[in-house]
């Protein structure tokens, strides 16, 4: 209780210096605060990186056990406060930030390495291993001044869609209690939503970065495959694996991306990256992004059930719009493009997922060094049970080389599509219902197109469902927008251009402000 007392005692403090400076303190909104808007603070001596870190740590504790229950953080961070102190001091001493994200509490997805705090995968059977080295973008963060807050809940090594784990269990949907907040990057998502901290990290194989965004009203990118590294990541599929930011705005996703990129030689993907990395991806938030872009409808991608009427009245709203922004709408006639086959028979994230997940383990010190010890243990969510039993029985065999090469199919379908109607981009929603109530399992996303091409695609708010008992603001709609590989700039432009001009993003009612 030690750290409750001192995070409540200190979170509301202004900083010394007289009415004025309690006056910019009194201006400074903790919630829905932006990377900017923190760094303003803290230039103008509105508040500090302590006192920050002291109000999403009241947060937390307000609504993660109690309050909604919403069940995001695996493990807080102890030196959290003694981080921001370091760096009040810093700016204090120097009047400089010492990085680019100077101050910025992130959340982290406990499969990514952290070797001053535990890495579980959500599993019990990993549950106090704490890796000897940061993951590569772990170090990428701390050395651009973020502040790792906590280590949050996941679906059990990421290998679904509904955030449950054996090590925390079911984490919740802060804009629907009765729902999941999509997956396996949940914890990431509805904490993010909940404002428990600026930004965060998720990993996505086949939805898993981009779920989250769109059943949490936030932005996620999945850049394309080797412009981030995945070293030090808990692996799934070395074929489909991504790392990749999720925020509440897309400039904060944005900046966010700008320090993860880049060529690291202990993930050999990235080598690919050279050559194709930006130095800054903020030049490309322009508030016209939209205007003059060829924009490719996949409506194989949307439903046309009763059941998908919710997500279909928000989906070709954002058609509507992005053509009133000045694109040029193209209507994609393209029934062989199915994302419920591509992800049961194409996807190859099973058939690697032994493989990767078995290089990982033995090249630390974790508790067990296979999937075999893993399913041997009993130590997992019965969720997944059936998923890693089937995976160990697999091997990389003629269907799996099989997949390699629809693949590789699928790739020039995409590219071929986007080359004969001249397109900068491809649009659908990211699921065509609904994310699922607690107790279901996610179906009908599409995702898989993005995460099996490797081809960048980025989640940003459409708007909501209709409101309900259980979701007074309605439930979150995520639009997605793929393109081609290394195309981020072109996404960004136009995703910061739609999301300026719409606006969709509400808090959730059930974390208000303290």
């Amino acid at each position: 209780m030690k750290l409750v007392r001192i995070v409540l005692a200190g979170a509301f403090m202004f900083p010394a210096g007289g009415a004025g400076a309690a006056t910019d303190a009194m201006r400074f909104h903790l919630e829905e605060a932006s990377i900017s808007d923190v760094q303003a603070a803290y230039r103008s001596g509105a508040t500090t990186a302590t006192r920050v870190v002291q109000s999403y740590l009241a947060r937390i504790q307000a609504y993660d056990q109690a309050g909604p229950k919403l069940n995001v953080v695996i493990f807080l961070n102890p030196r959290a406060l003694e981080e921001a102190a370091a760096q009040d001091e810093h700016f204090r001493k120097t009047g400089k930030f010492v990085g680019p994200l100077h101050g910025i509490p992130v959340l982290l997805k406990d499969n990514v390495n952290t070797k001053d705090m535990p890495t579980t995968g959500g599993s019990l059977s990993l549950a106090g291993y704490t890796p000897a080295t940061d993951a590569a973008i772990t170090q990428k963060l701390r050395s651009a001044g973020a502040i790792v807050l906590a280590k949050v809940n996941l679906h059990e090594f990421a290998i679904w869609g509904e955030t449950i784990s054996s090590i925390r269990g079911q984490t919740l949907n802060p804009y629907d209690l009765t729902r999941t907040p999509g997956g396996s990057s949940g914890g990431t998502g509805a904490g993010l939503a909940a404002n428990f901290a600026v930004a965060g990290i998720g990993t996505d194989t086949v939805n898993s970065i981009r779920s989250p965004a769109s059943a949490n009203s936030i932005v996620g990118i999945r850049p394309t495959l080797g412009l981030v590294s995945r070293a030090g990541v808990i692996p799934y599929s070395f074929t489909q694996d991504a790392a990749g930011p999720l925020a509440r705005t897309v400039t904060d996703a944005v900046k966010m991306l700008n320090v993860l990129v880049g060529y690291d030689p202990n993930d050999p993907a990235t080598a690919w990256s050279a050559g194709n990395v930006e130095k800054d991806y903020t030049k490309f938030l322009k508030s016209d992004g939209v205007k003059g872009r060829r924009i490719g409808v996949l409506r194989s991608f949307f439903g046309t059930a009763p059941i998908h009427g919710e997500v279909n009245t928000v989906a070709d709203k954002a058609v509507d719009d992005l053509g009133r922004l000045g694109a040029t709408i193209v209507e994609l006639n393209t029934p062989e493009l199915d994302s419920g086959k591509i992800s049961s028979d194409i996807s190859v994230h099973l058939y690697e997922l032994k493989p990767a997940i078995n290089a990982y383990l033995a090249s630390g010190n974790a508790p067990v060094k296979s999937l075999e010890e893993i399913i041997s243990s009993g130590k997992f969510h019965p969720n997944i049970g059936e998923i890693i039993k089937k995976a160990q029985s697999l091997e990389m065999d003629d269907g799996y080389r099989l997949r390699l090469q629809e693949r590789s199919e699928l790739q020039q379908r995409v590219m071929k599509i986007m080359a004969d109607d001249r397109l900068d981009a491809i649009v659908f929603p990211h699921q065509q219902r609904l994310v699922v109530p607690i107790g279901a399992t996610q179906v009908e996303r599409n995702g898989a197109l993005g995460s099996v091409t490797g081809f960048p695609s980025i989640v940003v708010p459409g708007g909501f469902s209709s409101s309900t008992a259980s979701a007074t603001l309605g439930v979150p709609v995520g639009i997605e927008f793929l393109g081609r590989p290394w195309s981020e700039n072109v996404l960004i432009e136009i995703v910061y251009g739609y999301e300026q001009a719409t606006k969709h993003r509400r808090p959730p009612p059930t974390a208000p402000p303290l």
